[in-house]
């Protein structure tokens, strides 16, 4: 647990922080970094964001969006790479191992600043001075409004900030539908809103905002690519690199696909299979108590949360698929029964 006494001394004097956070940012990483960011900068610090990669066009609006350094594009790297250098803080917020920063990692790492960690996930890599660390939090805006209130600096967050908290703790929550939407989320979004979080605006914003290209790509999914396995409570898409070049697919038009899959009634499993220039990304949901995240971690070298969990495979789209399926079939009643791959240790 983190000692705030000694957090809150070390911020008590003007610093050069970096906030970084994990490859293809969601609501939740680029709403705590944003945030985070915006709350250091009332407080008088010279505060850069950081990202590993690009993100979706619709979390653009929220306040510091312009100044965001992407790593991914090469005439931001030196750029970035000065800074982690010069950096006396690095906040990591939203992932628990440095290998979610890919190139940022290695630089993280060797960088002589203070170390930051803000994160919910499971099994922590140790590499930070200073730990927030709850698998209880929803999301990690949940944590960073959290340890603001503890910092007894409530009052430094304005509508900025809380739009961007709001936004993390309400697609991490499913738009407060999944079992981690507890009684304390439902306390922090109420001040939150309080504190000027516009909830309408921003569900618009995440939610209902599409390009004509991304529902053409999402009609064509589900009646092309949808695949359902009844008696394995099982179903899942699959999307090829063709595929998202006819739809001149961008970054978050898969976004939300996978839980049209586990929307099907007698499914406990939803997949999704997207090949990309460098493998197959594979995102994984579930209900109940199936815990597809030890799935990933034991057979796709990935991780998560028990009912939402990424992975990834080098092997073709096809030959994952059909390793996929027979790896339902081998442990399908020990994956819904929660029986002992659920238990194991990987």
């Amino acid at each position: 647990m983190l000692d705030f006494e000694s957090f809150k001394k070390l911020l008590s004097s003007p610093k050069k922080i970096v906030i970084t956070t994990h490859h293809k940012p969601d609501a939740d990483a680029l709403g705590s970094s944003l945030g985070m960011s915006n709350y250091l900068k009332k407080k008088g610090h010279e505060v850069t964001v950081i990202t590993p990669s690009d993100y979706p066009s619709f979390l653009y609006w929220m306040k510091g969006n312009d100044d965001v350094v992407n790593f991914e594009k090469e005439d931001c790297q030196q750029q970035a790479i000065g800074l982690i250098n010069a950096a006396d803080m690095i906040i990591c917020l939203d992932f628990s191992c440095l290998s979610r920063i890919n190139e940022l990692g290695a630089l993280v790492k060797k960088a002589d600043a203070t170390k930051v960690n803000i994160d919910h996930h499971q099994d922590p890599e140790d590499f930070a001075d200073f730990r927030y660390w709850s698998t209880d939090a929803a999301a990690t805006c949940e944590l960073v409004y959290d340890l603001i209130v503890k910092m007894d600096e409530k009052d430094l967050i304005d509508s900025d900030i809380a739009d961007c908290l709001y936004s993390g703790i309400m697609t991490d929550t499913g738009g407060f539908k999944h079992p981690n939407t507890t009684k304390h989320v439902h306390m922090v979004t109420a001040e939150l809103i309080g504190l000027g979080a516009d909830n309408s605006k921003i569900s618009r914003l995440i939610y209902d905002t599409n390009s004509v290209n991304r529902l053409k790509f999402i009609g064509f999914a589900l009646t092309r690519r949808l695949v359902i396995h009844t008696d394995l409570h099982t179903a899942y898409f699959w999307i090829s690199k063709r595929d998202l070049k006819k739809y001149d697919s961008q970054t978050g038009d898969t976004e939300g696909l996978v839980n049209y899959a586990l929307s099907l009634d007698g499914i406990k499993i939803a997949a999704m299979f997207t090949e990309r220039k460098d493998g197959v990304k594979i995102s994984f949901r579930s209900i109940e108590n199936v815990a597809v995240n030890k799935f990933a971690a034991k057979y796709f070298d990935g991780g998560g949360h028990r009912n939402a969990a990424g992975g990834k495979s080098m092997d073709s789209l096809k030959d994952t698929i059909e390793r996929f399926e027979k790896l339902i079939k081998e442990n399908q009643d020990r994956l819904l029964n929660q029986l002992e791959l659920v238990n194991e240790k990987h």
